[in-house]
Protein backbone atom coordinates (compact mmCIF):
# COMPACT_ATOMS: atom_id res chain seq x y z
CA UNK A 1 0.00 0.00 0.00
CA UNK A 2 1.39 3.39 -1.22
CA UNK A 3 0.92 6.53 1.11
CA UNK A 4 -1.30 8.20 -1.61
CA UNK A 5 -3.91 5.03 -1.09
CA UNK A 6 -3.81 5.39 2.94
CA UNK A 7 -4.28 8.63 2.59
CA UNK A 8 -7.41 8.34 0.04
CA UNK A 9 -8.53 5.22 2.15
CA UNK A 10 -8.31 7.47 5.30
CA UNK A 11 -10.33 10.58 3.42
CA UNK A 12 -12.88 8.19 2.45
CA UNK A 13 -12.88 6.15 5.52
CA UNK A 14 -13.31 9.66 7.85
CA UNK A 15 -16.01 10.73 5.34
CA UNK A 16 -17.92 7.62 5.85
CA UNK A 17 -17.57 7.86 9.64
CA UNK A 18 -18.50 11.74 9.30
CA UNK A 19 -21.54 10.91 7.50
CA UNK A 20 -22.72 9.06 10.16
CA UNK A 21 -22.21 11.98 12.97
CA UNK A 22 -23.85 14.51 10.37
CA UNK A 23 -27.12 12.29 9.61
CA UNK A 24 -27.14 10.85 13.53
CA UNK A 25 -26.40 14.52 14.85
CA UNK A 26 -29.30 16.27 12.74
CA UNK A 27 -31.44 13.92 13.61
CA UNK A 28 -31.31 14.61 17.29
CA UNK A 29 -30.94 18.41 16.94
CA UNK A 30 -33.88 18.40 15.23
CA UNK A 31 -35.88 15.79 17.53
CA UNK A 32 -34.48 18.26 20.35
CA UNK A 33 -35.50 21.34 18.84
CA UNK A 34 -39.30 19.97 17.99
CA UNK A 35 -39.21 18.72 21.80
CA UNK A 36 -37.62 22.63 22.88
CA UNK A 37 -40.84 23.71 21.04
CA UNK A 38 -43.30 22.53 23.38
CA UNK A 39 -41.09 21.88 26.96
CA UNK A 40 -39.59 24.87 27.56
CA UNK A 41 -36.84 22.51 30.03
CA UNK A 42 -35.42 21.51 26.79
CA UNK A 43 -34.47 25.10 25.57
CA UNK A 44 -30.97 26.79 26.23
CA UNK A 45 -27.33 26.80 24.64
CA UNK A 46 -26.73 23.34 24.71
CA UNK A 47 -29.06 22.83 21.94
CA UNK A 48 -27.77 25.84 20.22
CA UNK A 49 -24.62 24.25 20.80
CA UNK A 50 -24.91 21.32 19.46
CA UNK A 51 -27.17 22.30 16.61
CA UNK A 52 -24.29 24.29 15.27
CA UNK A 53 -21.86 21.81 16.15
CA UNK A 54 -23.68 19.18 13.84
CA UNK A 55 -24.15 21.86 11.46
CA UNK A 56 -20.66 22.82 10.81
CA UNK A 57 -20.01 18.54 10.27
CA UNK A 58 -22.34 19.22 7.25
CA UNK A 59 -19.61 21.86 6.35
CA UNK A 60 -16.83 19.51 7.13
CA UNK A 61 -18.13 16.52 4.98
CA UNK A 62 -18.37 19.07 2.27
CA UNK A 63 -14.99 19.79 2.23
CA UNK A 64 -13.64 16.51 2.55
CA UNK A 65 -16.16 15.07 -0.39
CA UNK A 66 -14.62 18.25 -2.17
CA UNK A 67 -11.33 16.74 -1.81
CA UNK A 68 -11.83 13.29 -2.65
CA UNK A 69 -13.85 14.51 -5.81
CA UNK A 70 -10.49 17.31 -6.66
CA UNK A 71 -7.73 15.83 -5.23
CA UNK A 72 -8.09 12.53 -5.94
CA UNK A 73 -10.19 11.92 -8.87
CA UNK A 74 -13.20 10.10 -7.06
CA UNK A 75 -16.17 9.96 -9.46
CA UNK A 76 -19.18 9.74 -7.19
CA UNK A 77 -22.85 9.60 -8.02
CA UNK A 78 -23.88 12.76 -9.38
CA UNK A 79 -27.11 12.89 -6.93
CA UNK A 80 -24.50 12.39 -4.13
CA UNK A 81 -22.68 15.88 -4.96
CA UNK A 82 -26.71 17.34 -5.27
CA UNK A 83 -27.68 16.07 -1.62
CA UNK A 84 -24.19 17.64 -0.13
CA UNK A 85 -24.58 20.86 -1.89
CA UNK A 86 -28.41 21.37 -0.89
CA UNK A 87 -27.67 20.00 2.83
CA UNK A 88 -24.99 23.04 2.58
CA UNK A 89 -27.35 25.33 1.30
CA UNK A 90 -30.05 24.83 3.59
CA UNK A 91 -27.70 25.48 6.62
CA UNK A 92 -26.89 28.67 5.31
CA UNK A 93 -30.62 29.79 4.65
CA UNK A 94 -31.98 28.42 7.89
CA UNK A 95 -29.15 30.57 9.04
CA UNK A 96 -30.35 33.71 7.47
CA UNK A 97 -33.81 33.19 8.82
CA UNK A 98 -33.18 32.39 12.46
CA UNK A 99 -33.91 36.14 13.50
CA UNK A 100 -37.13 37.00 10.96
CA UNK A 101 -38.47 33.25 12.35
CA UNK A 102 -37.30 34.00 16.33
CA UNK A 103 -40.81 33.36 17.99
CA UNK A 104 -40.69 29.86 15.66
CA UNK A 105 -36.81 29.27 15.76
CA UNK A 106 -36.93 25.80 17.45
CA UNK A 107 -39.63 24.71 14.75
CA UNK A 108 -37.26 26.03 11.96
CA UNK A 109 -34.20 24.32 13.46
CA UNK A 110 -36.30 21.17 14.64
CA UNK A 111 -37.47 20.31 11.25
CA UNK A 112 -34.67 21.69 9.23
CA UNK A 113 -32.55 19.37 11.60
CA UNK A 114 -34.87 16.17 9.98
CA UNK A 115 -34.50 17.44 6.71
CA UNK A 116 -30.81 17.57 7.08
CA UNK A 117 -30.37 14.20 8.40
CA UNK A 118 -32.89 13.01 5.26
CA UNK A 119 -30.55 14.86 3.07
CA UNK A 120 -27.80 12.66 4.25
CA UNK A 121 -29.48 9.34 4.21
CA UNK A 122 -30.13 10.15 0.43
CA UNK A 123 -26.72 10.71 0.05
CA UNK A 124 -25.53 8.00 1.43
CA UNK A 125 -27.90 5.58 -0.06
CA UNK A 126 -27.21 6.76 -3.60
CA UNK A 127 -23.60 6.27 -3.26
CA UNK A 128 -24.20 2.48 -1.90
Amino acid sequence: MTSTTFVVGSLRDLHEGMAWVMVIGNGMAGIWALGAHKVTELRGRALWWFTALVQVAIAVQVTMGVGLVAGQGIDPPQFHLFYGFVALITVGIVYSYRQSLRAHRHLLYGCSGLFLMGLGIRAMLVSA
